[in-house]
Parts: structure tokens; C-alpha cells; sequence
């Protein structure tokens, strides 16, 4: 199958979140199966360019319809780790991706329908005629919209659309003027209810709501995620759409690149190791303490790896670091603020514990340490207000670090609770769970898995075994994609 990938983010060359992550890991294990996939991204100033390999022009010029003229743009190609990839680079004083940064813009509906606008552009003019365009996010939801009510009348009338959501927060609004720039026109008949209105604002269109409305199937990325959206306020307003579109609406967990994320090969650690072997583990729990200046005693380790936002349920990750040293734990955090006042908060802490020989704060993020704290630390926090699938989790298990998470997203998809799960049998439980967002829900989870490496050691090492065996690799979520565009193109 002819798989065409559109979205903004591609890792490692344009990584702003899992997003990059999810478009390479699932473009590659596709390919695996026997399928041809390309990808096509904006051509950013700021991205990872010696991360793409033979880079060369792909397709010089190309006229992109905007308002009443057209933009030039060149079609650069390369590699990213194997991934065949366009680059789209729009030759206009806009400089629609020559910002320094990939979001964040007061025109970022306008860059990225002008993008939408460009990738379908350039399929139609380089003849190319995918089975399937998949298309990831708001960045990307005019594009079930343009070729259904634009380009399917130019030749491309047999290509099918799979639109995945990754988060809801954001959804991409604008006015007639993005029907103006994109040649969509017909205010009146898109400002429907039933086409791209936003649901609460009458004068405003949804990109995202438009994306579900066109596309031939939805997904979101876990089960438990599309649930949350179709039936709670996680939907961010679009319930209602997901709702009378739930036919086509499915939600399909992430994977994790296992040749990355994997304790065996992992060139970040120093020793490696597996569930066979998880005693050499301590070897990696030792050179985290020499990295982090942390006393060498016998306690166990907890870490949180993220960004510090109240998504992330930051008040439980403040508390939890306090809590764990007060229950004769050591805490590891690394993670950065997207907020000031958060970050604030966080450097004074990181001030007040600075002596503490069992508490280390490291503000940022670094590639390399992340990989030597999963592999070092004993148990792992995830305590999300809300997490579409999470990724922190089962790179966890991977490195036999148990995790201990709020039953929301894709966590309640992967993390079955050791005392209380009862859809799983004790032998495929394999970690903490707890539900509410106040500090005793989460005690009362440190507790238990501060109490099992205290008390039985033994079973403590079983329960990230059992953790281990686990496989969330892409093979199982690209075969999943696979039937979704086979249901689709018949």
C-alpha cells in the first residue's frame, strides 16, 4: 500500500513533542510491513538539518494557489533515519516557517493552512496518488476538507483520508479569510454547523472539528483517550462531533521505537541489561547516582521525566518528591517548564533541595540522561491530569522501572494496578494505579510500591519483569492502522 504521511512534526529532524515521535515510529514499522510511505513536513528553519541525509530538490516549482495569486515554493527531499521525507519551502515575505521556532506564532492558523494548502498541491502537480494520506493534528485538518471539496475533482478522487488526533487542547481556529487564502471560499457554507463551525463560536471555524467531519476514519491515540473525548469535557468541546461521527472514531495506543528505547543496546547506559539479566540494573542505579551527586545507600529510586505543566498534574509531582524522601526514598527529577510561574516554583526547590543527598532537580532536558534514569530509577511517576497515551510509562517498562500513574489516557490502556487490577491475572500486573488528583490518592500508590522494594525485594524485581514482557513496540498499533486504511479504501 502507497501510505503519504502530512504533518508537522517528524523526529528526530522536528520534534516539539510525541507528535515527531508518533509519525517516524509509525512511517518506519509501516514500511517494515511492506508498505511504501513518504512523509511531508514544512521545510523549517529551525529544524534538525544534519539529521536528514542526501537532501537534494525534489520539485523546483511549485505554484501554491493563495488569495487571488500564488506562492512559489521549492519541494526539497531527503532521508530522516531511513524515512523518505519532503520538505515544503514556501518562497513568500509571510516566511511562513523561517520563525525560529515551529509553533507559537499569532499566525499560526495561516501557516499551517498555507501548508495543508501546499502538500495537496504537491501531490496533485507531482501526479503522486497515495491509498492513503494520513493526516496527524490540527496543523493538518483542512486537508480532508481540500480534497473532498477541492481536489477530488482534479484526479485525486480515489485517495482516502485517516486523521489521528493527538491532543484535543488544541484544535487550530480561524475566520472566512483562512476559505479566502485556501481558495475553499463559500463562507456560508462552511460556516455550518455540520461542516467547519466551532461549536461554541459561531463565527469562528475548527480546523480539528473539519478534519473529523471529512476524513474517512478518526483515531485518537489510545482506547481509553477516544472514550474520554467522546464522553467527558477531555474532547475540549468537540464531543458533540465525535459523538455523531462515532462510527468512523477509534482509538489506537502509541508504540515506542524499541532499537531507541531499549536497555539491551542502549549506548546511553553503562551496563546492559534485560529481564533475564535485571540484576545488572544496579549497575546503571549507580553510575545515576555519581551522575547526580546522590548518596550511594540502600533505597530505592523514583523519578519523574517531563514537561512541568498542569497537564502533567504538576501540584502531585511536587508532592510526591517530598513524599518519597519522607518515606526513606530517593527522587529524581528532569523536566522543563512551559510556564513561568511554574518554573519559578520549581528552581526554588531545586535551590531548597540542592544539598539533599537524596533528592537531585534538573531543570531542561537531556537526551542522554533520560535514558540513564530509566534505566537507574526503581519506580517512575506519571501523575497526568489528562495524557492522550503517554510514552514515559512504557519506555519505563522497557527498562524495568515500575511505573506508578493516574488511571486516565493511554495509562489505563498499559498499567494494570498489582493489588487491584482484576482484568488482568497477578502474573501480568505490572505496576501502581490510582484515580483521584488529591495528595492521598497518590500516597497511598507510593506507598504500596515503597513498601513492596522495601519489604519483598524479590517480588518487587518480578513485578518489573512482568512490566518487561510487555511488547508496545509499533508492530501491534501499525497493524491496527493497516486495517483502518484497508476498511477505508473499500
Amino acid at each position: 500500500m502507497y501510505i503519504v504521511q502530512i504533518a508537522s512534526e517528524c523526529a528526530p529532524v522536528i520534534k516539539a513533542g510525541g507528535l515527531g515521535d508518533v509519525v517516524y515510529g509509525l512511517s518506519r514499522e509501516l514500511e517494515m510491513q511492506g508498505n511504501s510511505v513518504e512523509i511531508i513536513l514544512p521545510m523549517y528553519d529551525c529544524m534538525r538539518y544534519d539529521h536528514i541525509w542526501g537532501i537534494h530538490d525534489a520539485y523546483k516549482d511549485l505554484w501554491v494557489p493563495w488569495y487571488g495569486g500564488k506562492i512559489h515554493c521549492s519541494v526539497y527531499c531527503g532521508w530522516v533515519h531511513g524515512r523518505l521525507c519532503f520538505f515544503i519551502e514556501p518562497h513568500s515575505g509571510d516566511n511562513f516557517f523561517h520563525r525560529g521556532c515551529y509553533y507559537g506564532c499569532d499566525d499560526d492558523n495561516m501557516r499551517f493552512a498555507f501548508f495543508s494548502k501546499a502538500a495537496m498541491e504537491f501531490l496533485l502537480q507531482s501526479n503522486k496518488r497515495p491509498d492513503v494520506i494520513h493526516c496527524h493534528d490540527w496543523q493538518t485538518g483542512l486537508i480532508p476538507v481540500m480534497l473532498y471539496e477541492i481536489y477530488k475533482y482534479h484526479g485525486m478522487d480515489r485517495q482516502r483520508i485517516c486523521f489521528t488526533i493527538h491532543n484535543f487542547k488544541h484544535q487550530g481556529m480561524g475566520g472566512a479569510e483562512i476559505l479566502q487564502a485556501t481558495n475553499l471560499n463559500r463562507a456560508e457554507y462552511y460556516f455550518q454547523y455540520h461542516k467547519l463551525r466551532d461549536n461554541f463560536n459561531p463565527f469562528t471555524l475548527n480546523f480539528m472539528k473539519g478534519g473529523i467531519v471529512y476524513s474517512n476514519a478518526v483515531t485518537t491515540v489510545s482506547p481509553h483517550h477516544a472514550w474520554e473525548a467522546h464522553y467527558s469535557d477531555v474532547g475540549c468541546g468537540l464531543s458533540h462531533t465525535l459523538d455523531i461521527y462515532q462510527d468512523k472514531f477509534s482509538g489506537i495506543l502509541n508504540g515506542i521505537d524499541y532499537d531507541f528505547w531499549n536497555p539491551e543496546s542502549d549506548r546511553y547506559i553503562p551496563h546492559p541489561f534485560n529481564k533475564d539479566t535485571l540484576e545488572d540494573k544496579i549497575k546503571s542505579k549507580k553510575a545515576l547516582r555519581d551522575r547526580l551527586l546522590l548518596q550511594d545507600v540502600d533505597k530505592p529510586i523514583i523519578a519523574y521525566i517531563g514537561r512541568l505543566d498542569n497537564q502533567k498534574g504538576v501540584h502531585l509531582v511536587h508532592h510526591a518528591i517530598y513524599y518519597a524522601l519522607d518515606k526513606q526514598a530517593q527522587f529524581v527529577l528532569l523536566g522543563s517548564a512551559t510556564e513561568s510561574g511554574i518554573n519559578a516554583h520549581f528552581r526554588h526547590e531545586k535551590n531548597f533541595l540542592n544539598d539533599n543527598p537524596d533528592c537531585h532537580l534538573e531543570l531542561g532536558f537531556n537526551e542522554e540522561l533520560s535514558h540513564l534514569i530509566y534505566a537507574g530509577a526503581d519506580m517512575i511517576i506519571v501523575p497526568s491530569n489528562y495524557e492522550p497515551c503517554g510514552l514515559t510509562q512504557m519506555i519505563g517498562f522497557k527498562y524495568g522501572t515500575v511505573p506508578i500513574v493516574r488511571g486516565v489516557g493511554g495509562l489505563v490502556n498499559t498499567v494494570f494496578d498489582r493489588d487491584y487490577d482484576t482484568s488482568k491475572p497477578p502474573e501480568k500486573r505490572n505496576g501502581y494505579v490510582f484515580y483521584d488528583t488529591d495528595f492521598h490518592a497518590i500516597e497511598f500508590a507510593m506507598d504500596r510500591a515503597i513498601g513492596l522494594w522495601y519489604y519483598s525485594l524479590e517480588e518487587f524485581r518480578q513485578l518489573a519483569i512482568q512490566g518487561m514482557e510487555y511488547d508496545y513496540s509499533w508492530n501491534h498499533p501499525a497493524a491496527e492502522y493497516l486495517k483502518i486504511y484497508e476498511l477505508i479504501r473499500a
